[in-house]
């Protein structure tokens, strides 16, 4: 390893065990596939069989100062102008649930702070969002 290079180790995707054989285990919804405790008497996954997907277990976990980041900023809600009192530059700021005007006044105080915006490209609510490939608008 190089001095001074950080390595950031991948880590793998938990999913339910036969997710990929049961529409209803998330085959198609990708939220049904959240990893749930193997329990069955011949689970290969619950007997740490090799060439089976792994178990969440100790060790998987990110270091205790890189925990609650993204992208290397600490992560902060703002909801009205009060919440921006005490913030550094190195915290990073998600614009919670509010309308076009407000969240142009939290832009505007954002960038006076110099301080990063991590939602900044979210639709307001309200405006419908672009059309996927294949999908419809309303």
């Amino acid at each position: 390893m190089v001095e001074g290079i950080k390595v950031i180790r991948k880590k793998p995707t938990f999913l339910r065990s036969d997710w990929h054989k049961k529409i209803k285990l998330g085959s198609t919804v990708k939220k049904n596939r959240k990893w749930k405790g193997a329990k069955g008497r011949h689970n290969k996954i619950r007997l740490n069989r090799k060439g089976h997907s792994g178990r969440p277990r100790i060790g998987w976990g990110s270091v205790v100062k890189e925990r609650n980041m993204i992208k290397g900023f600490n992560v902060v809600m703002v909801l009205n102008l009060k919440d921006f009192e005490g913030l550094k530059k190195t915290d990073g700021i998600i614009i919670g649930k509010v309308g076009a005007k407000k969240r142009e006044s939290l832009i505007s105080k954002a960038k006076e702070l110099k301080i990063e915006i991590l939602n900044r490209y979210r639709a307001p609510l309200g405006v419908p969002q672009k059309a996927k490939k294949g999908g419809k608008t309303e």
